[in-house]
């Protein structure tokens, strides 16, 4: 079993792009979502055995929630329950699909996440990552339980997943991501991530802001929205020291670029994307986690050892199933991951 442990929120998404002929602005659509939410229904649209551990509100909307995850088939015995309100993350879709968010997240039931028990012997691997790991108190408790069953030899799969807005001191955060990086066997994170995380990033706003699921890895009708020219080294000399802090191998995605693997022993391999017309990039990234965690089960790499060990031709063919799934769910609205009889067709 793979559990993904994190957010589970609402997004509101904008009905229309900006304000009609008559100034009158877009209604806004609820749609359920968080990153490792998406995760794990993409998951267990893939067909792998999941479950959900989160701190999800007994209000409507954590009902929709728990709703959601029962119909993709993912256990939800892990969820804590709590009487505080959904957080609300409100998407600013831009012409090019792409979706920036602000976040209502005070005293909301996630932030108010406790450190469950020792998970279960037969969960295999344990996927972290997004505002989880930000918002405390409940950050502290997803960050003990990264390190506790890390020690126990789960395999460890984080995405960072960065939303600036959320986070008041960059530098300590940036700290606090690396102290937690010899308690990870896989790392997965955007080109954006990757120059926010290394200090490198120059966006106005001060860091990535690429929606709920990250940057849609293998997905676009357009160029590389990633870093380029001295921008992509920055990235690349950031991933060689993360990874000599711990992790045996790193997944970069390049938006409609593709995606490239950076493995402890000196390997770096990349996969193209997969072209489609992008309805908007919601879940993407998301669904290049699950992906990558259920191709990585296939090829029986759920363990430190075994992820190393994997060959360039393994790893093609785990980045191309990513890159086939995230254009997948680039091609419909909202984070709406696809079924496995989808990608085997």
């Amino acid at each position: 079993m793979i559990v993904v442990a994190g957010e589970a929120l609402i997004d509101l998404v904008p009905s229309s792009q900006g304000p009609s002929l008559d100034g009158q602005l877009p209604a806004l659509l609820p749609r359920r979502g968080g990153g490792p939410y998406n995760t794990a229904v993409a998951l267990g649209r893939l067909g792998s055995p999941t479950a959900f551990c989160s701190r999800v509100s007994t209000d409507s909307f954590g009902e929709a929630l728990l709703n959601g995850l029962r119909g993709g088939g993912v256990d939800t015995s892990l969820v804590q329950r709590g009487a505080e309100p959904t957080t609300l993350a409100v998407a600013d879709i831009s012409p090019d699909g792409s979706a920036g968010y602000g976040f209502y997240a005070d005293g909301t039931a996630d932030r108010l996440f406790d450190l469950p028990p020792e998970l279960p012997a037969a969960v295999r691997a344990l996927s972290l990552g997004t505002c989880s790991l930000v918002l405390e108190p409940g950050a502290s408790a997803y960050e003990s339980l990264l390190r506790r069953e890390a020690a126990r030899g789960v395999f460890t799969a984080l995405d960072p997943n960065v939303r600036p807005g959320l986070i008041p001191d960059p530098d300590a955060y940036r700290a606090r991501f690396r102290s937690w990086l010899p308690h990870v066997a896989l790392l997965k994170l955007s080109e954006e991530d990757a120059l926010w995380l290394a200090g490198r990033d120059t966006t106005a706003d001060g860091g990535p802001d690429s929606g709920t699921g990250g940057g849609a890895a293998g997905a676009g009708t357009g160029g590389d929205p990633g870093a380029g020219g001295g921008g992509r080294a920055a990235v690349l000399a950031a991933a060689r020291e993360w990874l000599a802090a711990g992790p045996a191998a790193i997944v970069l995605t390049h938006g409609g670029a593709g995606l490239t693997v950076l493995t402890r022993d000196g390997r770096e391999l990349t996969v193209p994307g997969e072209r489609v017309t992008v309805v908007d990039t919601i879940g993407a990234g998301d669904t290049v986690n699950a992906a990558l965690l259920h191709r990585l089960d296939a090829h029986d790499a759920l363990s430190y050892a075994a992820l190393a060990a994997l060959g360039d031709k393994d790893w093609e063919d785990i980045l191309r199933f990513a890159a086939r799934a995230a254009a997948i769910t680039c091609s419909r609205a909202g984070a709406e991951p696809p079924y496995a009889t989808e990608l085997a067709a």
